[in-house]
């Protein structure tokens, strides 16, 4: 009887504490949800390419692939945009007060269009001053991309290659010093575009814009900037 009672006592104990196994709770890591805001023109909607392969859903795919959650991006951008006419969709535009980063690649309508490059200095200030507000005040949280050089691509085999280089270049080196300036972020992808050149599979199907191969090596530069400053 004893041997019995022992051994039921022993059960209980046993049971007991494999139910306190398998109740105990540890913390689960809570991951942070980023959001971000894309602006710019046909580069940043990535004309002539599928949706997913544009730089800024690239980016994305990239980042959550890091065990990271990054949202949908918030894109902010039409093919054709010069400088004054991302300024004023963004004011109909229908935005959140803050996000977690920001991305600005503009300018290369004004060249095309000629405009005045003065134009282009106040009005790329005035879009970075916007991007830094975005991004909750916070300039390390935007990232300029530089204008790509059309003028290697077919659609301007016709045009002054050297001209569109050289004002690429002024419109270029503008934006970096009014980045630098204002302590925000510069991603020079314009060595890059260059390389289409002598690398047709960088040029999508229209003979001007980027492929989506193209993007995915902006991608690759801009991540590492990204996972520096904002995560």
């Amino acid at each position: 009887m004893r041997l019995i009672c022992a051994a039921f006592i022993l059960n209980i104990v046993f049971s007991s504490c494999k139910v306190k196994s398998n109740q105990t709770d540890y913390p689960q890591k809570q991951l942070k949800t980023y959001t971000y805001l894309a602006l710019g023109d046909s580069y940043t909607i990535g004309q002539s390419v599928a949706a997913k392969e544009n730089f800024p859903n690239q980016l994305t795919a990239l980042l959550n692939v890091d065990s990271l959650i990054v949202e949908k991006p918030t894109i902010v951008a039409k093919t054709g945009w010069t400088t004054d006419e991302l300024i004023n969709a963004i004011k109909t535009s229908e935005l959140k007060t803050k996000y977690s980063f920001v991305t600005l690649l503009i300018g290369v309508n004004n060249q095309y269009r000629g405009y005045s490059i003065d134009k282009y200095k106040i009005e790329f200030k005035q879009l970075l001053e916007t991007a830094i507000q975005k991004a909750g005040n916070n300039a390390n949280k935007v990232f300029v991309i530089s204008i790509p050089d059309y003028g290697i691509t077919p659609f301007a085999q016709n045009s002054d290659r050297e001209k569109i280089a050289r004002e690429i270049d002024q419109y270029n080196q503008i934006a970096l010093q009014i980045t630098k300036d204002a302590k925000a972020n510069y991603l020079d992808i314009t060595p890059i575009s260059r390389e289409a050149k002598d690398n047709p599979a960088l040029i999508a199907a229209d003979g001007l814009h980027p492929s989506a191969e193209m993007y995915r090596l902006w991608v690759v530069e801009l991540a590492k900037q990204v996972k520096k400053e904002v995560f």
